[in-house]
């Protein structure tokens, strides 16, 4: 078998995950095996330069048709991609690093930051990021566990 290894660890096609280091401590993902590079929702996204650097400047909210728990979040860029849509936009972001908690695992990953207002998930996670010991089950979800229900119900702007 062809890249897999004991040490695997199994996830499924929709996991809710951490971004600690930048203060998100939820989000739902989506699992995608057809995407590269792994994508976050950002809004206010905006360039800028410290110390002759490049650096990004966004807002992430977490949460579907909430603002509850929204995070202002400045990073070094890292990188810019080209990356097409499934819709064939082609679209330059910049790449960020971060530390994703994914099934109770944490692993460094690139994250292009981009407006995903109208998609399901606020997050992709794609190859780069499971070819540090993921498999992926199809038929599973949340194989990491859930947030605590209140967590869930009191971020999503309901009363």
């Amino acid at each position: 078998m062809s890249g897999l290894s004991y040490s695997s660890t199994l996830t499924g096609w929709r996991e809710w995950v951490r971004l600690d280091g930048i203060g998100v401590s939820w989000v739902k993902a989506k699992v995608d095996t057809g995407a590269q590079t792994s994508a976050l929702h950002a809004t206010d996204i905006t360039e800028f330069e410290r110390d002759g650097a490049p650096w990004v400047k966004f807002t992430v909210q977490p949460w579907q048709t909430s603002e509850a728990d929204a995070v202002d979040v400045e990073l070094p860029v890292h990188d810019r991609r080209l990356v097409r849509s499934s819709s064939g936009h082609t679209e330059s972001r910049p790449v960020v690093l971060v530390t994703l908690g994914l099934v109770g695992r944490e692993v460094d990953v690139e994250l292009t930051l981009t407006d995903r207002e109208e998609m399901v998930f606020r997050m992709l996670i794609g190859r780069e990021a499971l070819q540090q010991g993921f498999v992926v089950d199809p038929g599973a979800s949340f194989v990491g566990g859930r947030p605590p229900r209140e967590v869930r119900r009191r971020n999503r702007g309901r009363a």
